[in-house]
Parts: structure tokens; C-alpha cells; sequence
């Protein structure tokens, strides 16, 4: 279970500025949530020496193309693994060069103004040529904000980034 705390703006900003020294390219997706992880990814300077590319398929129809077929649910441990792994085939006809590669995936179900069944949750997967690490996060209903919630699950997100880059605690 990864921890459901957020990094000050100070701790995020120094562990983006190590991502972006390391020599880790990534094609990132996150759909639900986890999407502030991309945004702070590309707002600090040296951002197109890390993302090869950013995806937000936030319906149906777009996560069923990335992964190549429909799910039984968006947000799964399997679905995250399966984009992760999707987001690394793409990282590595992409990359220039023979830097190290990743895919970084977030699948989420955060506060809606729906009635949903199930509970606040999240599914984060990285995958490298060394293999896959997945992250599940519990998040209690009622107890934050839609925001809230996916500032959590995206330092959530730049944490797991930070281990593949070998810069993180």
C-alpha cells in the first residue's frame, strides 16, 4: 500500500528536479486521477529530458485503444499493469538513444458527483526493462476533496517515478 500523504511543494519540486537529472525517459498515462503528476512533471524545467510523451485517456473508448481491447473495469491492479506495460512499448519505440525507459500508468477512482459503487482508490504501475512495481492506494470516502485525493495518488505517482529513476528514498 503506498502512502496516502502528500509531499510539500518544496519535497516535490526536489524530487522532480532529481527525475529530470536522471537518465529515466517515460511515456506516462493516468486516467481518473493522478493526473497533477503530469502537469508537475512538465512545470519544472527539464521536463523533455524525462517524458517522451503524456497521455490523459480519460473515457471508455480511449483506455480501451491504449490497452488493445475493452476492460472489464477501468480501475484495476491488471488495467494499471497493462498500461504501464503499453506506456513502456511506446517509451521504447520512442526513445532516442539507449537511456533507460519506463511506462508509468494511474488508474483511479476518486470523489465524483455520481453515485458510484465501490470504494476511492487508485492502481499505479511502472515498468522497466528490470520489471514491474505496482502501488495500490485506499483512499476513505468523504474524508477529502476531489483535489485532495489526486494530489495524494499524484505524489503517489512521482514517488514510483522517482524509484524507477533510482533517485528517490
Amino acid at each position: 500500500m503506498a502512502p496516502t500523504n502528500s509531499m510539500t511543494t518544496g519535497e516535490r519540486l526536489r524530487l522532480i528536479d532529481q527525475i529530470h537529472d536522471s537518465s529515466l525517459s517515460i511515456v506516462i498515462a493516468a486516467t481518473g486521477g493522478g493526473v497533477a503528476s503530469i502537469s508537475d512533471l512538465l512545470l519544472v524545467p527539464g521536463a523533455s529530458r524525462t517524458v517522451i510523451e503524456a497521455l490523459v485517456p480519460y473515457s471508455f473508448p480511449a483506455l480501451s485503444h491504449l490497452l488493445g481491447y475493452p476492460p472489464d473495469q477501468a480501475v484495476s491492479e491488471d488495467v494499471a499493469k497493462k498500461m504501464a506495460l503499453a506506456c513502456l512499448r511506446k517509451a521504447e519505440e520512442l526513445a532516442e538513444g539507449s537511456a533507460p525507459v519506463a511506462g508509468v500508468a494511474c488508474t483511479a477512482a476518486l470523489v465524483t458527483d455520481r453515485q458510484r459503487r465501490g470504494d476511492n482508490r487508485a492502481h499505479i504501475a511502472v515498468a522497466t526493462s528490470e520489471g514491474l512495481a505496482l502501488s495500490n492506494i485506499a483512499l476513505e470516502k468523504g474524508l477529502n476533496d476531489r483535489a485532495t485525493e489526486d494530489r495524494i495518488v499524484s505524489d503517489a505517482v512521482l514517488r514510483m517515478v522517482g524509484n524507477a529513476a533510482k533517485v528517490a528514498e
